[in-house]
C-alpha cells in the first residue's frame, strides 16, 4: 500500500472515530448514572444534589443513584470517584464540594493519593451557598461597618464562631479579619448547632455561617444578620447587604460542582453541562435552592474550571495560615 492510500485510510478511520463520540453523546445516558458525593445524607449539599439528580432523572428518563461517601474532608469520595474511572463513559460522576479543592490539598499536602487536577474534569456549577455574618441580638452593631468599629474599640477584640475549624465558614471569618483589619478571633465550638446556640446565648458575639444554618437563630430572633459574602446582593434578599460593599474582596461560599472522571469524551461533558444548566435554571429548582441558601451560576465547563482555579488561588494561603494556628483558634491581637 502506498503512502497516499495509507494516509487516506487513516484519515477515514479518524473521521469515523470522531463521528462515534457525538453519537454516543446523543444517546447519553442510556442506563442509570451514579453521583458520588462527599456530603453526609440529609445535610444541605446532599439535599441540593438530590434535587438536581431528581430533575435530571426526569429529563433523561434514566435513574440517578446518589452515593454518599462522607469523611476525611472529602478524600473518601474523591478516592471512590477516581477509582470508578474504568470505562471513562460518564456513567459515574463526582459531585464535589469546595472544601475538597480549597482545603484538602493544603491540609493533606504530600499525603494525598488522588491528584484532583488530573483525575477529574469540570462539568458545571450546581450551586453556591454564600456565607453570612450575624451577631447576637444584643450586640450594638447594625451593619458590617459598625461591627468592625465595635470590634476595634473592644478591649482584646471580639470572638467569632464558625461550624468547623478549617471549614468554609471559618475561612470566611479569617478572610474578613484579614481584609477588614477587624480585631476578631476564632473560637472553636463543637458543630453548627453548638456554635449557633453559643451566639444566641451571648457566649460568642459573632458567627459566620451559611444562610440555611442561620435560619433557626434568625427566626427565633436570637441573631441578627448583618451581611452576606456573595459577590452582590442576593435576588431573594435584596435588603441584606453584601459584605463586599463594605470590605472589598470578602466573597465566599461553599460550592457544589459536578465533575466527570478524566477521559470522559468532551461531547458527553458538553451534553452534561447543557442538561445541568437546563435543570438548575428551572423556576421550581431556583425556588427550592433559595430555601436552602443556594444560588447557581450559568457556567460552561471551561468557566467552571476557571472558577475553581481562582478559588484555589484565594483560599490556599488562608488555609495555610489556619493550619499554622493553635487548634483552639486564632490568637487575639
Amino acid at each position: 500500500m502506498n503512502v497516499h492510500k495509507l494516509t487516506l485510510r487513516m484519515a477515514a478511520c479518524a473521521a469515523a472515530i470522531a463521528a462515534i463520540v457525538p453519537a454516543q453523546a446523543q444517546d447519553y445516558p442510556n442506563k442509570p448514572v451514579t453521583f458520588i458525593t462527599p456530603a453526609a445524607a440529609g445535610n444541605s449539599p446532599d439535599v441540593v444534589t438530590r434535587i438536581v439528580a431528581d430533575r435530571l432523572t426526569q429529563l433523561w428518563k434514566q435513574q440517578i443513584v446518589v452515593l454518599n461517601r462522607p469523611g476525611a474532608g472529602g478524600l473518601i469520595a474523591a478516592q471512590a470517584a477516581a477509582a470508578s474511572n474504568i470505562e471513562k463513559d460518564g456513567y459515574t460522576l463526582y459531585m464535589t464540594q469546595a472544601s475538597t479543592y480549597t482545603v484538602l490539598p493544603v491540609m493533606q499536602e504530600g499525603k494525598m493519593n488522588v491528584d484532583l487536577q488530573k483525575a477529574f474534569a469540570p462539568v458545571g456549577m450546581v450551586g453556591e451557598q454564600p456565607i453570612a455574618v450575624a451577631v447576637n441580638k444584643d450586640v450594638p452593631a447594625n451593619s458590617v461597618a459598625e461591627l468592625i468599629a465595635l470590634a476595634n474599640k473592644t478591649p482584646n477584640g471580639m470572638l467569632f464562631g464558625a461550624t468547623n475549624r478549617g471549614g468554609q465558614a471559618h475561612l470566611t471569618g479569617e478572610l474578613f479579619r484579614e481584609r477588614s483589619k477587624a480585631n476578631i478571633s476564632f473560637v472553636h465550638a463543637a458543630g453548627a448547632a453548638a456554635t449557633l446556640n453559643d451566639v444566641i446565648a451571648g457566649r460568642i458575639p459573632i458567627v459566620f455561617e451559611g444562610l440555611a444554618g442561620m435560619n433557626p437563630g434568625i427566626q427565633g430572633g436570637g441573631v441578627r444578620l448583618l451581611g452576606v459574602a456573595s459577590q452582590k446582593r442576593l435576588p431573594n434578599l435584596p435588603n441584606l447587604p453584601a459584605i463586599n460593599e463594605t470590605v472589598p474582596g470578602v466573597v465566599s461560599s461553599g460550592w457544589i460542582v459536578l465533575m466527570a472522571p478524566a477521559g470522559v469524551p468532551d461531547a458527553i461533558i458538553q451534553k452534561l453541562n447543557a442538561d445541568l444548566r437546563k435543570v438548575v435554571a428551572m423556576p421550581e429548582v431556583i425556588e427550592r435552592f433559595h430555601q436552602l441558601g443556594t444560588y447557581t451560576r450559568d457556567l460552561t465547563p471551561a468557566q467552571t474550571g476557571e472558577f475553581m482555579r481562582s478559588e484555589e488561588k484565594l483560599w490556599w494561603p488562608i488555609v495555610r495560615q489556619v493550619n499554622a494556628q493553635p487548634p483552639g483558634g486564632t490568637p487575639a491581637r
